[in-house]
């Protein structure tokens, strides 16, 4: 019997982000969640390494992978849209939850325990707020490097999202701000100053 899970989970290429948006390089499902689970599995290794936590950095990079695969399905609402009006918002978690149950529907029987807690999102678990706040990182990323662009159309965004974050009280967020965040601010040739070739 054929399943056709992960063919599915491959079309999230073809779902574009920052839809209501004028962007100067489009984002897509596929590209953001790669960037979340990077983002993710940093964030749990400086809690890990730094503050002593003991998050498995690469359970958070697996959840993050999988963080927005129920918008194969329902495509990206945009933010605006989703955050309008809280009963919005709830009717749209329930829509995600339905998405999620029938990804993982095309799954054989063997395989849906290990995908179903990648998939069925669960606020009470501590990894929900690490991989929020490596989502949230992404999308304030992506307004940094519009404006670098010269992009204006992000600079509210960009606002928001970094009040939003300095607002999450995670201490490996702020260490990640502090001592990378930076970066994306600078050119190739300001990145690789310093650096040095073996």
């Amino acid at each position: 019997m054929s399943h056709n899970f992960f063919a599915l989970i491959s079309r999230m290429r073809y779902i574009g982000r920052w839809g209501l948006m004028r962007n100067t390089f489009r984002e897509n499902v596929q590209e953001h969640s790669h960037m979340v689970a990077v983002l993710a599995h940093a964030l749990a290794v400086i809690r890990r390494d730094v503050y002593g936590g003991d998050l498995d950095p690469e359970h958070a990079a697996a959840l993050a992978l999988y963080h927005d695969a129920p918008e194969i399905l329902t495509g990206d609402l945009p933010t605006p849209v989703k955050y309008y009006d809280p009963a919005i918002r709830a009717a749209y978690r329930e829509v995600e939850e339905v998405s999620a149950r029938q990804l993982l529907s095309l799954l054989p029987d063997a395989l849906r325990p290990a995908y179903e807690p990648l998939l069925l999102e669960d606020p009470s678990d501590p990894y929900h707020a690490l991989v929020k706040a490596a989502d949230k990182l992404s999308a304030y990323i992506k307004c940094v490097e519009e404006l670098k662009a010269g992009n204006t159309e992000f600079r509210q965004a960009a606002e928001q999202t970094r009040r939003a974050l300095e607002e999450a009280a995670l201490p490996e967020l702020d260490y990640f701000m502090e001592h990378f965040l930076p970066g994306f601010s600078l050119t190739l040739d300001e990145l690789q100053e310093g650096a040095s070739l073996l």
